[in-house]
């Protein structure tokens, strides 16, 4: 899979996920349906931030356990907005560069106190913790919001609200 290939899917993916992050009820953010849960808050923005900063740590090669693990709480939907708007942004960016051979020629390392506890080819880390790890979060969104009777879009077909083939 090429960086070119990557970019394509990701840009199709922030479509949905833009789509998702705007219904969001600015109101419910402290919302958690499950005392262990994240709040819609967390989430969302935990949503908005991966694409780019989990693309990052895949170009940077290595990530310390405790930075994954920390999910900030925003101040408002608007911080959630600006989060995904800085996170494409910096997901085109690294995936546009014009040298991309540490995605097939590396390895990730995920490390914990500077220790090695996992490693992979930096490619199987792009689509299991950058793509599939997004896309897990964004569904988990999308259940936040229908508890929350929130309507939702389309997002690779139609919902129980909208039917784009209609």
């Amino acid at each position: 899979m090429s960086a070119k290939n990557i970019l394509s899917e990701m840009q199709q993916e922030f479509v949905a996920t833009q789509n998702l992050l705007e219904i969001i009820p600015e109101d419910r953010l402290d919302f958690k349906p499950h005392e262990k849960a994240m709040t819609l808050g967390q989430l969302a923005f935990h949503v908005a931030e991966s694409p780019g900063r989990n693309l990052l740590f895949a170009r940077d090669g290595h990530v310390e356990a405790a930075v994954i693990t920390e999910h900030p709480i925003p101040s408002s939907k608007n911080n959630i907005l600006e989060a995904f708007r800085k996170s494409t942004a910096l997901a085109e960016t690294i995936l546009d560069d014009s040298n991309t051979d540490w995605i097939s020629n590396n390895q990730w390392v995920l490390k914990a106190s500077g220790n090695s506890i996992a490693e992979m080819p930096v490619i199987v880390y792009i689509r299991t913790f950058v793509l599939n790890h997004w896309y897990h979060h964004r569904g988990e969104l999308t259940t936040y919001l229908r508890m929350l009777n929130v309507k939702l879009p389309s997002i690779y077909g139609p919902t129980a609200d909208v039917n784009p083939f209609a």
